[in-house]
């Protein structure tokens, strides 16, 4: 992009920022504002049951009837989404179980076990090369950790701290299992720390340098490298650029290019797979085949094929899905029981998580999503119960799990040297953020009752993506007192009475509701429609249709002062953006890096609160900046894989002298209940000295041949759509 036309759009963006951030704060009401028509009540519906309106859909609905189309979004097992599953089928992982997930794209736990010799590398030729590439690194790693242990053994005492390094140096450069297992975490940390949602975008992604020239991201920071692995990181790269068999990989047909990949040796197989962190990953693996494209990606970083691909899947949902309710609540309900993509195992479970756990009881029952949550391997391990033991059970007490006649030999450990075990992460969410509330009435005595009420529930060999287990060993043994409520001893069940308990309080249905109210009505709800919500959660025992339409069919709902008083999220903004324009999505990747850069990385809420759905959280000059520059983008065609007809976007019949028509036809089109008449100024103010001045965007380097007042394609369209994009209008639901 010319150096003039960048200065125009970060200029553009900042002055306009200056109008966006006390509007979308204080949400100024002007008589477009309203819901008192058909079309009104028509675009009120889809801003709060959907992502956004796509073209044609507010028509569609208002056709249809407001009622009838939010029962049958309230039904999706009736909506035909078959045109969605197309666009889905080259993500195979999220097909795939969570066995397969683990066998296919390794962490480097097992890496490890095949370095031990407690694994074999896989036969087939695809999943073993991956395999090879990891355990050269896993095995560099290891020496370059006892070259140090003994560099440091010889080396002179620090006179800086007058301490030696011998201590430290012994272990370092031991070449025993603590070193192995000391060189197997250091890598996963590495390895989790690249596959973060937050972090890293997928494998060779080009997100942060191709979603706009004028706002160049830069890549996620790395880890922290000392002088000798920088130095070393030089080399390697000088010596992957040397070598021309690689430098002319991207050069052959797909088909060849791959086989030659697997044909590689070692050592240029790694080099290889160094490249593809830069933007070389997304090139090379144009024109391949998905799993051939799977393979590629995971000799970088297997762990984070998986996580990428669902956040893939969960933009492709939100913009194309005809269920968007179900998507919405899919989603919903992901962030109330939310699980961390990045801590150890989960990138293993959490595609699992999402597709066998929450969406198909996202409309459901209440009762059921909750015993399927507490039982989900993704959920066990991210609040660490699958390793809560019991104080007094029989694994703590170390009594063998087949006695025989010489147990009595062996003697019990003293009372006061019992190992606890015992996690309370899940017994305090459980009742904090899942059903009672933090105001829910209960005591640090009952999260403790309710942590040794779910010991035992486990997970059957997670490292293999194994499932749900009860282990009798673990668990507590005896009665438990939860919320004044006794648990007769009785192992898997006593979770199931409490669960059950839990899911019919009072509190618990109160607190569901203010949640599903917050998000679909107001930041403060009124509490009487929370309160006939709840009725209706007691009442139809927890169904979450029946409550969603007791909220759907109130007058609350349908309030004027409810009309756009919802901040978007990030996902929301950005999905509702690529719906407004008809874009065509090509490739995801480079709008999940965009929700990365907003703060909201699909996945990557690292605390069980999940991400917030108050404005306060998301409206800062910095974070609207972020949401204008990408607006901006989506609208000049500068987000990869993402493609916007302008001609179509503009409409017929309007000459491109004519500002004002032009203006008119975009807000109609892409904000349907129309913006301030500040608004209106404000960009209005922003064309007119660009087209005195002669510094508006010039046509697109494609469209040779283009005068710039070619009325087909006017020049100032994407700036105008990319305006409205970023106004306080279109900020809000």
């Amino acid at each position: 992009m010319p150096l003039g036309r960048t200065k125009f759009f970060i200029l553009l963006a900042v002055f306009c920022l200056a109008c966006t951030v006390p509007q979308v704060l204080a949400r100024k009401k002007d008589k477009v504002d309203s819901i008192g028509s058909d079309q009104g009540c028509a675009l009120h519906a889809l801003n709060r049951l959907t992502f956004g309106p796509r073209p044609g859909d507010l028509q569609q609905v208002m056709s249809m009837g407001v009622d009838r189309w939010i029962d049958l979004q309230l039904h999706p097992e009736k909506i035909d989404d078959k045109a969605l599953n197309a666009r889905l089928e080259p993500l195979r992982t999220i097909r795939m179980s969570s066995r397969e997930i683990a066998e296919n794209f390794p962490d480097p736990q097992e890496i490890n076990q095949i370095m031990n010799g407690k694994m074999r590398m896989p036969s087939d030729p695809e999943r073993h090369v991956v395999y090879e590439v990891q355990l050269a690194r896993l095995e560099d790693r290891k020496n370059r950790k006892e070259e140090a242990g003994k560099n440091a053994a010889v080396a002179p005492p620090d006179k800086g701290t007058g301490t030696t390094t011998m201590a430290s140096t012994t272990m370092a450069g031991d070449a025993g299992a603590a070193t192995d297992s000391a060189s197997m975490n250091g890598a996963m940390d590495d390895s989790m720390r690249r596959s973060s949602p937050a972090a890293n975008s997928g494998a060779g992604d080009e997100v942060s340098r191709n979603t706009s020239e004028n706002d160049s991201a830069a890549p996620a920071a790395p880890a922290k490298q000392t002088a000798e692995e920088k130095e070393e990181a030089r080399l390697r790269e000088e010596a992957l650029f040397a070598d021309l068999e690689i430098q002319q990989l991207p050069t052959l047909p797909p088909d060849q290019r791959f086989k030659k990949v697997l044909a590689l040796p070692v050592d240029q197989l790694v080099l290889f797979a160094d490249s593809l962190r830069g933007g070389m990953g997304q090139k090379f693996v144009e024109g391949l085949t998905p799993k051939q494209k799977e393979t590629i990606l995971a000799l970088n970083n297997p762990p984070a094929v998986a996580t990428s691909e669902l956040a893939q899947a969960k933009l492709l949902r939100a913009v194309y899905s005809q269920r968007q309710l179900e998507e919405v609540m899919t989603d919903f309900w992901c962030n109330h029981f939310n699980v961390f993509a990045d801590k150890g195992l989960n990138h293993i479970m959490i595609t699992s998580y999402e597709r066998d756990v929450i969406r198909p009881r996202a409309l459901g029952r209440f009762e059921d999503l909750l015993v399927a949550t507490a039982k989900s391997p993704a959920m066990l391990f991210y609040l660490d119960n699958w390793q809560s033991m019991g104080p007094h059970s029989l694994q703590a007490l170390g009594i063998p799990a087949h006695p025989g006649p010489y147990a009595r030999r062996f003697p019990r450990p003293s009372p006061g040297k019992r190992p606890s075990g015992l996690n309370e992460n899940y017994g305090r969410e459980l009742l904090e953020l899942h059903t009672l509330s933090v105001n829910g009435g209960y005591s640090q005595r009952d999260v403790t009752e309710a942590a040794k009420v779910f010991t035992g529930w486990t997970i059957d060999e997670p490292a293999k993506g194994g499932g749900f287990k009860f282990e009798p060993r673990m668990h507590e043994p005896g009665p438990k007192q939860v919320l004044g409520h006794r648990i007769k001893p009785k192992g898997e069940s006593e979770g199931m009475e409490l669960l059950h308990l839990l899911a019919s309080s009072p509190q618990t249905a109160h607190f569901i509701s203010l949640k599903l109210a917050e998000r679909f009505v107001a930041d403060d709800p009124p509490p009487a429609l929370v309160d006939r919500m709840s009725k209706t959660f007691l009442k139809k025992k927890g169904d979450i249709r029946e409550v969603l339409n007791t909220l759907f069919h109130s007058s609350e709902f349908w309030d004027e002062g409810t009309y756009r008083a919802k901040v978007k999220t990030p996902l929301e903004f950005v999905a509702s953006a690529v719906r407004a324009t008809g874009a065509e999505i090509d490739d995801a990747q480079p709008l999940v890096g965009q929700l990365n850069r907003m703060g909201m990385p699909l996945y990557g809420a690292q605390p069980p609160t999940g991400y917030s759905m108050r404005a306060e959280v998301w409206v800062s000059s910095s974070a609207l900046l972020n949401r204008m520059n990408f607006a901006l983008a989506l609208t000049n065609g500068k987000i990869r894989g993402v493609k916007i007809d302008t001609a179509q976007l503009a409409g017929s019949g309007i000459a491109a002298s004519d500002t004002n028509a032009l203006l008119s036809s975009l807000e109609a089109s892409l904000v349907a209940g129309g913006i301030s008449k500040q608004t209106h100024d404000s960009i209005v103010a922003q064309i007119e000295p660009a087209e005195k001045t002669g510094s508006r965007p010039k046509p697109d380097s494609n469209a040779a041949g283009r005068k710039p007042d070619d009325a087909a394609r006017p020049p100032q369209v994407s700036m105008i759509a990319g305006l409205l994009l970023g106004s306080p209008e279109f900020q809000r639901r």
